[in-house]
Order: C-alpha cells, then structure tokens, then sequence
C-alpha cells in the first residue's frame, strides 16, 4: 500500500554509466496521511506554538529578541552545512568589526539573515510565498562568497545528487533537469492548495521534505530548505513572529533527519518522518520559550543593578541598551556611537564591568574589549561550530 507513495525513476547515461534520477510524487502522498497516529504529537505542536506567540507579546523588547533569534537560526543552519562562524564572529562582521574566522563563512551566515529578511518583508507586502519569491531569496543566500558561482537566483540547469562523488555512486540523485520545472510546479499548487485539509504543520513538514527531494538549486537548498518552514508558518499565520527555527534541533539529530528523508523516498513512510518534524516543532518553541524567560530575567536583574547608580545610572543604560544589539564593544567604537565622550564610555564600561553585567576580557591598561557575557550566554547554546560539519 505505501509503495504508491514513491516516486518514480528515470534513467539515464553519461559517459557510458547508467544512473537514476528520483522524480517525487505530487502531494499530499495518497493513500491519505494517517493523522490518528499524529494526533498527540500535533496537539503538543500546537499548544507549544500558542504559548511561543503570546510570550511574544510579552517581551519587553520583542523588535531585540526577533532580530538576535533571526541570527542564531542563520547561524545554525549555515553550521549544518559546515561553516565554521560563532554567533560573535556573525555581530561584530554585521557592525563592521573583523571576526577572527574565514570572511567566506561568516558573509554566508549573513547572507542567510538578509534572505530570511528579504522573504518576510516580501510576505508582509502581500507576495505569495511562490517559485520566483523562492528564486530571489536565493539569490540573495548565495550572493559573494561561496556561492557567487552556483547559479544564484536561477534553478539548476544539472543534475545534483546526494552522497558519492557522482550520480552513478551517489546515495540519492534529485530530478534530472527536464522533470524539474514539472516536480516545482506541482510543489507550488500544493503550497496554495486550499482544498487540501491537512493540518498546516503537516502540510509544512511535507513541504520541506519535497523541497529538499526535489533540490532545486545547484547549493543552499539545505539551508533555504530550513528557511521554508518558517516562512510558511508565517504566511499561514501559525507563528505571530519569526522566532521559531528547526535548525538546532536538526543539528543535533542530524543523523536521523537524513536517515528518515531516505526512508521516505525509499519506503514511502511519511508519518515516521512527521512525526520526527512535529518533535522539532515542540522542542524548537520550548527552546525559544525558554530562551525568552532567560533573557528576560537577566536584562531584569540587571537593570536593578543599574538603576541603584547615581546619576551616572542615566550614561549606562544607554550602554547597556546599545550592547543588547552589540554585546562585545571599545571605547572607541562606543563613544562616537552613542555620542558620548570617551572618559563617560570607559567610565560606563568600567562600572557595568564591577557590578558583573559586563566582563573586560583583555586584562589590558588599553584597548579594552567589554562583553555582555551572560547575554551571549544565553544566546549562544548550542551554536558551538565544532562538531558542526557533516
């Protein structure tokens, strides 16, 4: 019965090897999804994404908590596909600052930032999320770098494939050129398609699973593949704010997540792999609630101590507020920043450093670099590079 769920296979010859190209069914998979077997997973799916928007509302500093989840998720999903960049190294190149890595890496992950921005501003105007809109993000992911030479913007006009060193060894090849524009077409109906009743964190786990199948693109379809989800549950008004990312939950089951997309192709079980997808819907929204409650205490107990200062109070909390965005800073880049004079920025630095909020980490009489420590803390979990490559 599941075998009506897998694609088909076309042949082909290069060079005298013979290989074969996978070409997906459409969706959603016949027989039908069954979603009784889904029923709990869903249920806790939804209740985690409802509580991840109204805590939303509640952040102090929503516009700060987005714009700092936007590079973390950038972050991670460029780490699956092997860069090497910290969450630092991403903030100080983004505010002109040299990060001590390779310039390719970090431009890659900052890339990713500007795409995922470009696709929801674009949403927020009224664009569908369609073929071409997919096409511009892309364009802006691979942009300089890396990618400036894998057809940025444009749909592949060659195989690709997955595994080994060539089709005829590879462990999955994607549609050949001549069935892809027919495999996208029918991907971009089932996104519109308002006569299917799936569950929208069904229809966006399938949706995922057939981009990365169908692999579009010449590079990034990882990465633009996670991208997806979040812009689907935005457009389809799941997620009040994009602060809900897979990445980290895919990366640190990374094994499984490509086991289980060439189990689907193979055997046809989707609801093994939903159910897989409806965990990282769970596990990603309580990190992100977790995350939010964290961050909250922390700018909560920190203000208390500042605001016990004198009038110097005042000159601080600018700081403070500035190094929210920036968290590592000099005197020099501070002062003119914040028009303020170099003598208040050290002073400002200096205090924040003695109350614990802030740590000096040259132990130098000059050039001093200031961190918002516990901040990055907080941020930083699980975006350790290493380990990251697969």
């Amino acid at each position: 019965m599941l075998n009506s769920r897998i694609g088909t296979y076309a042949n082909h010859n290069i060079a005298g090897e013979i290989y074969r190209s996978y070409i997906p069914h459409k969706l959603p998979p016949k027989p039908d999804i069954d979603l009784t077997v889904l029923h709990s997973k869903l249920e806790k799916a939804n209740q985690s994404l409802g509580e991840l928007n109204g805590i939303a509302k509640t952040i102090p500093n929503a516009a700060l908590f987005t714009y700092m989840y936007v590079r973390k998720e950038a972050l991670l999903s460029s780490q699956i596909e092997g860069t090497q960049s910290s969450f630092s190294d991403l903030i100080l190149f983004e505010n002109s600052q040299k990060p001590d890595i390779s310039i390719d890496d970090v431009e890659e992950v900052s890339n990713y930032v500007k795409a995922l921005n470009f696709g929801l501003s674009q949403l927020q105007k009224g664009f569908p999320l369609s073929l071409r809109l997919l096409r511009e993000i892309h364009g802006i992911l691979l942009q300089g770098g890396r990618g400036a030479k894998k057809q940025p913007g444009d749909f592949r006009t060659s195989q690709n494939w997955i595994g080994g060193t060539r089709p005829g060894n590879a462990l999955f090849v994607s549609p050949a050129p001549e069935h892809l524009m027919t495999a996208l077409s029918d991907f971009e109906k089932f996104l519109h398609d308002k006569q299917c009743n799936l569950p929208m964190l069904v229809k966006a786990g399938l949706a995922h699973v057939q981009f990365e199948t169908i692999h579009p693109f010449l590079d990034g379809n990882g990465r633009l593949g996670r991208l997806l989800i979040t812009l689907l549950l935005h457009e389809w008004g799941i997620l009040n704010e994009p602060i809900l990312y897979l990445s980290l939950y895919l990366k640190q089951n990374r094994q499984m997540y490509y086991e289980l997309l060439q189990r689907m192709r193979v055997d046809g079980c989707y609801e093994v792999w939903l159910e897989f997808f409806l965990d990282g819907i769970l596990h990603s929204a309580t990190q992100a609630i977790n995350t939010a409650h964290q961050l909250n205490a922390l700018f909560e107990e920190d203000l208390a101590k500042i605001n016990a200062l004198g009038r110097i109070k005042y000159s601080c909390i600018k700081v403070w507020e500035y190094m929210k965005k920036l968290p590592q800073v000099t005197v020099p880049l501070l002062s003119p920043a914040l028009g303020m004079s170099a003598p208040t920025a050290r002073s400002c630095l200096s205090i924040l450093a003695e109350k614990g909020i802030l740590k000096e980490i040259t132990e130098m009489q000059r050039d001093k670099i200031y961190v918002y420590k516990n901040y990055l803390y907080v941020l930083e979990k699980g975006t350790d590079p290493c380990g990251a490559s697969l």
